[in-house]
C-alpha cells in the first residue's frame, strides 16, 4: 500500500484500548510507542509501530510526506465536547465585576449573563456569527483541536435558535475542524417568557424541537438544569421530546446545585452529563451503572472561582471521564484545551494519563465518534498533533502554553 504521509521518530500516545469509553482505572493505561511511527494513506491511518523498518506491505515513495518527529510527542487529534462557540457579543464588564465578587448567578439574575449574550445574538447576522466562529474555530485548531462540539442556546427564540445552528453548519463545510452540533434552546428563560415557564416548554417542545428536527440542524438536545433555570421534570419532559424526534441527549447537570442531573443522564440513557461540580454521591453511581460519559470543566470552576468536580471519585467509582473547555463568553471565556488539562491535573488530582484519554477517546465517545476519532489505530481517520516536547508528560506541565507544532485532520496537514 503507498503511504501518502509517514509520522516517524516519536513518542507516540496511541489512546487506544480494547474497549471505549476507557474507564476508571484503565484510564491510567496510556499506550506510549517510544520511537514510533504512524503510516497514512487518504484520510486514514493505515499503521502504527516503532522502529525504522516499516512492515512489507506499506510502500513509501518519492510523494510520500515525510514527518521527523524526533524529539516531539505525536497524539491523536483532540476533542473538545463541550462548547458554546456562536455567540454575539462579550462580557468582559462582567468578568471584572465577577473579579471583585459579584457571583455568576446573581448577574444572571439582574439581566446580565446569558441574557446579556442572548440580546447580542439575536442582533447578530448570520455573516457576523460564522465569521466570529470561524476566528474561534482557528485558535482551537491552533492548539490540537481537531473536533468541536457546538452548542445554540443564545437565541431562546425560533430565528436565532436556528440561525446559530446554521452558523455551524456553514462552518462545518468550509473548515477542517469536525463540528457536532447540539440544540440547547433550554438554556435560560427569555424576556417574553418571564412568569410563563409552561409557555416557554411548550414552546420549545411543540415549535422549536420539530424545525430543528425537519432542518436537520443539531444531532443532540441539551438543557441547562440548574435551580432557577430548568427543573429536573421541565428538562424531563423536553428529552423525552428530544428523544422522540430521533435526537441523542446530552445535560448541563448539578453545576451550581445537587438536583439529581445526573441521575437524570443515566435514567435516559444521555451520551454525556457534563459539570458535575456539585453531583452527589448517588449521582456518581447512577452515572456508573450507566452508559453516560461525565464531561468535566474544569476552566468553568476556575473563572467563577467554584469548587472543582470531584474526578477523582468519579475516576475510582469507574467512571469514563471526559474534559471539555466550556468556552463560552460568560463563566468561561478560554478556548484552550490544553490549559485544560493542566487544571485537571492540579485542581482534579488527574494523571497525564488520565488527562489525555479524558480529551481524545472518552470525549470522542461522548459524541458517538469513537469509531473512528479518538485514537492512533489501524483503520481510524488520521486526526493527529505533534507537540514540540519530548514527552506527553510536559504538555500539562507547561500550563498555558501552546506547544503545538503541526496538526494534521483526514491525512492532511493544516496545521502549520
Amino acid at each position: 500500500m503507498h503511504i501518502d504521509l509517514l509520522i516517524k521518530n516519536g513518542q507516540v500516545i496511541t489512546a487506544a484500548q480494547a474497549e471505549y469509553p476507557v474507564r476508571g482505572k484503565k484510564m491510567q493505561d496510556l499506550e506510549v510507542i517510544e520511537q514510533g511511527w504512524v503510516a497514512c494513506a487518504g484520510k486514514q491511518i493505515v499503521g502504527v509501530g516503532a522502529g525504522e523498518v516499516l512492515p512489507p506491505d506499506l510502500e513509501i515513495t518519492e510523494s510520500t510526506q515525510v514527518i521527523d518527529a524526533a524529539g516531539q510527542v505525536v497524539t491523536p487529534g483532540l476533542v473538545d465536547p463541550h462548547t458554546h462557540l456562536i455567540f454575539g457579543g462579550t462580557r468582559e464588564d462582567e468578568f471584572y465585576l465577577r473579579a471583585q465578587g459579584a457571583d455568576y448567578m446573581e448577574i444572571m439574575e439582574a439581566g446580565g449573563g446569558i441574557a446579556s449574550s442572548v440580546r447580542a445574538t439575536r442582533a447578530a447576522s448570520l455573516a457576523e456569527l460564522a465569521a466570529s466562529g470561524r476566528k474561534r474555530l482557528k485558535w482551537m485548531l491552533s492548539m490540537g483541536v481537531t473536533t468541536v462540539e457546538c452548542k445554540s442556546g443564545y437565541g431562546l427564540d425560533l430565528e436565532t435558535e436556528l440561525k446559530q445552528l446554521e452558523a455551524v453548519r456553514i462552518l462545518r463545510q468550509e473548515q477542517p475542524v469536525e463540528l457536532v452540533s447540539t440544540f440547547l434552546g433550554a438554556h435560560a428563560w427569555p424576556a417574553e417568557y418571564q412568569g410563563d415557564q409552561e409557555g416557554y416548554v411548550d414552546f420549545l417542545l411543540n415549535t422549536v424541537l420539530p424545525r430543528v428536527k425537519e432542518a436537520d440542524l443539531a444531532e443532540y438536545v441539551d438543557v441547562f438544569t440548574e435551580k432557577g433555570v430548568f427543573s429536573v421534570e421541565q428538562s424531563r419532559r423536553i428529552f423525552q421530546k428530544a428523544k422522540e424526534l430521533g435526537f441523542k441527549l446530552r445535560i448541563h447537570a448539578d453545576e451550581m446545585n445537587t438536583l439529581g442531573g445526573a441521575e437524570l443522564a443515566a435514567e435516559m440513557g444521555m451520551a454525556s452529563a457534563d459539570h458535575l461540580l456539585m453531583v452527589s454521591d448517588q449521582g456518581i453511581e447512577a452515572l456508573g451503572e450507566s452508559d453516560a460519559v461525565p464531561i468535566l470543566l474544569p476552566a468553568t470552576a476556575f473563572v467563577l472561582r467554584k469548587p472543582y468536580a470531584p474526578a477523582r471519585k468519579m475516576l475510582d467509582a469507574g467512571l469514563p471521564v471526559a474534559l471539555a473547555t466550556d468556552f463560552n463568553p460568560g463563566s468561561c471565556p478560554t478556548a484552550n484545551l490544553g490549559l485544560v488539562m493542566s487544571l485537571a491535573c492540579l485542581y482534579m488530582a488527574m494523571t497525564p494519563e488520565e488527562v489525555f484519554h479524558a480529551v481524545t477517546i472518552n470525549a470522542a465517545h461522548s459524541l458517538g465518534r469513537s469509531d473512528r476519532l479518538g485514537s492512533i489505530e489501524t483503520g481510524k481517520q488520521a486526526d493527529l498533533v505533534i507537540f514540540d516536547v519530548d514527552t506527553y508528560k510536559k504538555i500539562p506541565y507547561f500550563v498555558g502554553v501552546n506547544l503545538v507544532e503541526t496538526v494534521i485532520k483526514a491525512g492532511q496537514v493544516i496545521q502549520p
